[in-house]
């Protein structure tokens, strides 16, 4: 019988941006898990595919078995997606299925990635942050969360995410997505900002995303002073007024384009795969020899 208290509580990972805004990003998955409802189960890495890695329960199994016991689809049949900013936090992923009576069972794997950044999206959130996005850097490398959704989940995180981000399929040959296995992802898909991406107004390189939104919008708020007059003085002010007012935020997001910040996002575009027929695990193999045989 497991004894360790997993629940995301006890591990300090059961934060909401959606509804404490300045928490934002939340604190992503630090390691291969398995979110299950409200707990965070550790996964085993193994040479093969995802679905044949161990998940640390009463009883160590894959976790292909332990999601078929569940009643849900198996890792293959689940679509990979790179998470760039609150949807690598565990909390915020539960949230947002648990409203909408979703089981929540979502593999989730931090993978190391090239050629994306994070920056910060040219618009202001429903929930008044100033939400991260990718941007395209081909001298970047970055550890990301991928999470696997199966349909239903991806059809509630697109809700989530549209009209404000559109979804596009990275190939592995153009970004390499290396999994703690070692194993090189053929594609996975990704959410990129459809307002483009904010720049520094020093460097006029984009801003960088991700970090502390209590920081990031007292700057907003320091470097525009049509931005203090209209969400200021300080950050609490600005998610309580933009996160009850959609008004505030449309002016909002209009200053970021009237003082010059917002970098148009096009490097994505001829990845935007927005079908109805994404593409799942199975479909997506690993690239050639990044992959040892399993013993």
């Amino acid at each position: 019988m497991r004894t360790e208290d997993r629940s995301l509580e006890s591990l300090g990972l059961d934060d909401v941006p959606a509804r404490e805004p300045l928490t934002y990003p939340g604190r992503p998955t630090p390691a291969p898990s398995l979110l299950d409802g409200g707990e965070l189960l550790p996964l085993d890495v193994r040479t093969g595919r995802l679905g044949e890695w161990y998940v640390r329960e009463p009883v160590r199994r894959r976790l292909d078995e332990a999601l078929v016991d569940r009643g849900q689809a198996v890792t293959g049949r689940r679509h990979p997606v790179i998470a760039v900013g609150s949807n690598a936090s565990p909390g915020q992923v539960a949230y947002k299925l648990t409203r909408l009576g979703i089981p929540v069972a979502v593999p989730m794997v931090p993978v190391r990635v090239r050629g994306i950044a994070v920056g910060c999206s040219g618009h202001i959130s429903p929930a008044g942050y100033v939400a991260g996005t990718p941007y395209v850097d081909r001298d970047a490398e970055t550890s990301l969360v991928v999470t696997w959704l199966d349909a239903t989940q991806l059809k509630a995180v697109d809700d989530t995410e549209f009209p404000d981000y559109r979804r596009a399929i990275l190939p592995g040959d153009d970004f390499e997505m290396t999994m703690p296995s070692g194993e090189r992802l053929g594609g996975a898909y990704i959410y990129f900002s459809a307002h483009g991406v904010l720049a520094d107004p020093v460097t006029e390189r984009p801003r960088p995303g991700g970090g502390d939104q209590a920081e990031l919008l007292t700057a907003l708020l320091k470097d525009s002073p049509s931005l203090m007059e209209l969400l200021g003085p300080d950050p609490a002010s600005w998610v309580a007024a933009a996160g009850s007012e959609p008004r505030l935020r449309a002016l909002g997001t209009r200053v970021f384009g009237e003082e010059g910040w917002v970098l148009p996002q096009t490097d994505f575009l001829p990845y935007a795969d927005e079908g109805s027929q994404p593409r799942v695990y199975d479909e997506l193999p690993p690239l050639d020899g990044s992959l040892p045989a399993a013993p």
